[in-house]
This record gives C-alpha cells, structure tokens and sequence, in this order.
C-alpha cells in the first residue's frame, strides 16, 4: 500500500521548473584546438571549405572516360596520379590514368575502375567491367560543403570532433570556460577518510563521488571540505562559495525536521526553491538561489546523493554550462526477477543488465536501501519504476536506463 505522497513533486516538473530559471553563466574564450578537448564550443563552427576539397578517387584503380571504353580495346596507361601528387599532363584519348586512393581525379574522368577489375599487359590496360557514370569518385563537397555548421554552440568537444575540426584547419575555436563549483558535505558524524572512526562516526563518501561527476562534466571544483552542524560555519562556508563559485552543491542537511541549518542560511541569504520529490531514492532535496552563486542541496545518504544529482543536477549545470544536453537514453527490457515497488514514488533501482535468451533482462543489484552504495557500485543501469506502478513480477516489461558517461 503506497505512503502518503501529498506535497512531493514530481522529477519532470522539478527539472522544468529548474531548468526555465537557469541560463548559460559561462563566458567565453579563444583555445588553441589541441587545448579545446572536452571545452564546450560558445558559437557555432561553419566550414572554411568543402571537404573532400577537390574530386577524389575512392579506390586504387584507373581513371578513365567512358567514351573511351565504348569499343571495349584496352587503354594505354598515360600516367599516375597519387594522394599529394596530381596526374596533371595531357590526357590523350583512348588513354587511362593509374590513380590511388585520395588522388585527384584528372580533368574529364566520369569514373575510376578499381584494379580488380582490370587485367595489366604492360602498359596495356584491359577493362572488364563497365563502370557506371561517377562510379568511385567522391564528389567534391560530398562530406561538406563550404559553408555549412558543422559542430553547434553547446556541443561538448571529444576526441571524435577533433580530428573533424582539424580535417578543416580550424586552429582556435571559441569555447565556455569551465563552470566552477563550491562543494561541501555537512554533518557532525563526518570524518575525512584515512582518519580513525569514533563510535557514532561515518567516513564522508559523497563528496568524492560528486567530486568524480563534476570532473567527468568539466566542471572546476571548489572542495570546501566538510562542515560542521554549526551556523557560523555553515554562513561562512555559503559565503565563501557564492563568492567564489557559480554553483554552490551540499550534501547533508536537507531533511526536514533533523538538526539542520541549510534551509534557515537559505532564507537568509538568498531562497529556496523546493524541497520534497516524488522519487525514490532522493526525496529531499534542495534547490535555490544565493546572491550570486545557484544552490543545490543533494540528501545525505550515498545513493540519494548519486541519484539526484545525475537526474537533476547534471542536466541544471549542463543549461549553465551552456552544454546542449540530452536526456539519457531508455529501453524497454524483462524483468528476469520479481522486483519491490510500493506506488507513490517514481522508482530509480539500481539494476544490471543484460543479453538474456529471449532478449535484454535486467535484474536487481540486491538491496535497493539509499544507504546501501554497493548496489549502485555493482550496476550499469537505473530499472525506472513509474510512480504509481506497484510490485513487479519476472517476465514484466520494465524501462531501463543504462548509466551514461557520467556514472561509467
């Protein structure tokens, strides 16, 4: 039987209502291309030139014309033309060329016959197939052409648009500088890893897990460490971060009802946006605004923390990042065991997935507890649970999510 859920908002609703306050904050600058890789492009990138620049041959074989075939003799070779060397004498008739791959095609060749189909005597050369007109030539401007976008503002730079940007000659490109952000962890029972554990005391993970996500995204990390339960602290810390940052996120201290003072800095210095949502793990959580700086506050338990911010921080730092994000990929798969759900939450379970014998299954990683981080450090997707839907049985279709980049 589901809890009562009045008063939590749902994910889609909260990531519009966050997403229509932010805008790009990052300016932008001039890099060297070999410096840009993982940049996010500020403009877009028209190409200087065609690409292939010039009529090529896509095959190692001969240039011919076809008027030349018509009485099905064999052509005398005139010469050669290689990549970087272009066949630029005359070109009689009942002649051929010899080209390779990437050369130039002569002036007036309607196709080029790859070598298989070629018999050689010499300089002799014997056709035996009939090429079709254009057979083997990549078209000038085929690719690109001169002029058109071939990478757009937002597009984050990868070792797959390098080599694209430098077939160009593109050397400078104008890209966002990296969002910075202030991050800290709060609690009393925090201690820093590699330090004796007190009765009562918790290593601090989340930080190095939101840490690990904020590098994968590119962003500049401000790591103010962990805070105590203390508000003359917690003012100092929010300070220093709006400050210094453009994106202040927390992770502890937004539980309604526990010995926090996050919601209270929050009214003070700035305002908050929500608080409660209808997902599981993660319902608290926090959204708002401090003088300068945008706030983010992720729940303490580990997966909580994992969860929300892939599903709602990341694309919010994207938007100010000025990346062009897109929602993460879903597929439909079986469900190879019976999974727990009880309605009221949109369900975020952490599952595995795989080729099964009558399709793509997922199962369960074990304990789906938002304090349980090895169910999240043995997957490789979220089993996506629909808020109202109940238990699942084995053979249900279920929608998965495999982790992107950020979680991989």
């Amino acid at each position: 039987m589901g809890f009562d859920t009045s008063g939590l908002l749902p994910l889609s609703d909260a990531l519009q209502g966050m997403l229509e306050q932010l805008a790009c904050c990052c300016d932008s600058e001039q890099l060297p291309l070999p410096e840009a890789l993982g940049r996010i492009l500020a403009s877009d990138i028209a190409s200087p030139l065609a690409v292939p620049p010039f009529d090529n041959s896509a095959m190692d074989g001969y240039a011919v014309r076809l008027a030349d075939l018509a009485s099905g003799t064999p052509l005398i070779m005139a010469g050669k033309a290689f990549a970087g060397q272009p066949y630029q004498s005359e070109w009689p008739a009942g002649h051929c060329v010899r080209i390779m791959t990437g050369a130039p095609v002569p002036t007036g060749t309607d196709a080029v016959v790859m070598q298989e189909e070629t018999q050689a005597d010499g300089d002799r050369i014997t056709f035996l197939a009939q090429p079709e007109p254009g057979q083997n030539i990549r078209r000038a401007g085929s690719d690109i052409g001169k002029g058109a976008c071939v990478l757009t503002a937002g597009t984050r730079l990868t070792p797959r648009e390098m080599p694209l940007l430098a077939s160009l000659g593109v050397a400078t490109v104008a890209v966002r500088r990296p969002l910075k952000v202030a991050i800290f962890s709060t609690g009393d029972e925090l201690k820093p890893v590699g330090t004796p554990l007190a009765h009562g005391d918790i290593y601090d993970s989340n930080r190095y897990g939101v840490r690990a996500m904020l590098a994968r995204m590119g962003c500049n990390c401000l790591d103010l460490g962990i805070i105590p339960d203390d508000p003359a602290q917690l003012r100092a810390a929010f300070i220093r971060a709006d400050e210094e940052a453009d994106v202040l996120i927390t992770t502890g201290g937004v539980s309604v009802g526990e010995a926090d003072f996050t919601k209270q800095l929050l009214d003070e210095l700035g305002e908050i946006g929500f608080w409660k949502l209808a997902i599981k793990p993660g319902k608290p959580f926090a959204f708002g605004r401090l003088p300068r700086a945008w706030f983010f506050g992720l729940p303490g338990n580990p997966v909580s923390a994992m969860v929300t911010f892939d599903q709602l921080v990341q694309p919010a730092l994207a938007k100010l990042a000025g990346q062009r994000f897109e929602r993460p990929l879903q597929l439909q798969a079986i469900a190879a065991e019976p999974l727990k759900k009880s309605p009221g939450r949109l369900d975020f379970q952490r599952g595995i997935l795989s080729q099964g014998p009558n399709g793509i299954e997922v199962r369960s990683t074990g304990s789906q507890d938002s304090a349980v981080f090895s169910s999240l450090s043995r997957a490789n997707c979220y089993i996506v649970l629909e808020r109202e839907r109940g238990r699942v049985a084995a053979g249900e279709t279920v929608t998965v999510e495999p982790f992107g980049g950020l979680l991989l």
